[in-house]
């Protein structure tokens, strides 16, 4: 390796290494400059957000609920806005302890929303949106962690007391018919 001089400066008590043309510091030079610029790039993306309406027609769901199925409670929920306005992240927790929590975001290239839920359970993809009611209505697939699949849906009503419905259906192939899977009613947690 070629030796090579270095000048040193101390302006305002710091050390600087300033290394000649050719030498061991040009590679470094090089990252440091392109690392720069490629930083200075990025920064003058703007930040993106999702505040179009599409975004906004879940809202009805965000919230801090209370769940109950055939009026006995099934468990808690929590639903927030996260990523600037772009995701629904809900968080689960039944009476008896078990949980799961769903990504809910509106799909760029499908353009319209897309619920991603995982359990210890299952995993449901379904995606659709608000029908002519102004209910979310989502279609797709549940997973089993054996591997069954079969088709799912799920449809969340706000209703005129501020509650939230919610009716999953999973159809049945031996019966040829939609079987009730759970039909909760979210209430407002009191603070």
């Amino acid at each position: 390796m070629k030796t090579h001089p270095i000048a040193v400066c101390r302006p305002m008590g710091l050390v600087f290494l300033a290394a000649m043309k050719g030498y061991v510091m040009k590679p470094f030079l090089i990252a440091a400059t392109s690392i720069a610029m490629a930083t200075s790039a990025m920064a003058q993306q703007p930040q993106l957000t999702c505040d179009a309406p599409i975004y906004s027609a879940f809202d009805f769901w965000l919230g801090d609920w209370v769940v109950t199925a055939n009026d006995q409670p099934a468990g808690k929920n929590t639903i927030s806005k996260q990523e600037n306005g772009c995701l629904l992240l809900e968080q689960w927790t039944s009476v008896n302890g078990s949980t799961g929590q769903s990504y809910n975001f509106v799909d760029p290239a499908r353009e319209n929303w897309r619920q991603v839920w995982v359990s210890a359970g299952a995993v449901i993809d379904i995606g659709g949106g608000l029908d002519e009611s102004g209910a979310m209505r989502l279609e797709g697939t549940i997973t089993t962690r054996t591997g069954d699949q079969a088709p799912f849906e799920g449809v969340w009503t706000l209703r005129d007391d501020g509650s939230v419905k919610q009716h999953f259906r999973q159809f049945n192939p031996e019966t040829d018919q939609w079987d009730d899977w759970f039909i909760g009613i979210y209430r407002k947690a009191a603070d």
